[in-house]
């Protein structure tokens, strides 16, 4: 496999080997010794799936305190932006993202350490997108910060008219307004 560093320390890009033939594709989507080898230290505990349709954003979620969470998280079909803001607080890059596509094509995965929020845009008529979590989910722990914030100004390569957002991440205030607590 391939491990690309981005430019915010610790968050990951994986390649991993993609072997084909007539048949299709063989993918090792993850392997703990491998990953370890690679400097991701994280013990998964849970396994997540969502289906969404073009034009879907979730996030830009987070845990707090001792529920933070690491995730590996990939697209077995379809494609979607991933993107990931640093929440570290005295992090150099506290308040910048980073984002790539991933998609049931390329097979990339991204490592995306504690103390970060993260999310995603649908650019496919559909998605299905899967990430591992290295702490259970924790209802009370829950936040986020507005996917529209104009300090971050992501571009979610789908057009605002196009986004099918929810009620509680419309309601999300922006980075510099958000109580976050790692």
């Amino acid at each position: 496999m391939n491990v690309i560093e981005t430019p915010i320390e610790g968050l990951l890009v994986i390649e991993p080997d993609v072997f084909r033939d007539s048949r299709g594709f063989f993918c090792e989507v993850y392997n703990e010794d491998r990953y370890q080898a690679a400097g991701i230290r994280s013990r998964f505990v849970q396994d997540n799936m969502s289906m969404s349709s073009y034009g879907v954003v979730r996030g830009l979620h987070f845990q707090k305190g001792e529920w933070s969470q690491a995730k590996l998280v990939s697209c077995a079909a379809g494609s979607v932006l991933d993107v990931a803001v640093d929440l570290r607080k005295g992090s150099p890059t506290y308040g910048q993202w980073y984002g790539v596509e991933i998609s049931g094509e390329n097979h990339r995965q991204v490592f995306i350490p504690r103390g970060f929020a993260h999310g995603f845009s649908v650019l496919s008529e559909k998605a299905l997108f899967t990430y591992k979590c290295d702490r259970l989910f924790h209802k009370e722990s829950e936040g986020g910060i507005l996917l529209s914030d104009t300090d971050l100004a992501i571009n979610w390569r789908v057009p605002e008219a196009d986004r099918i957002l929810s009620d509680k991440d419309k309601a999300y205030l922006p980075l510099r307004e958000a109580r976050i607590e790692f």
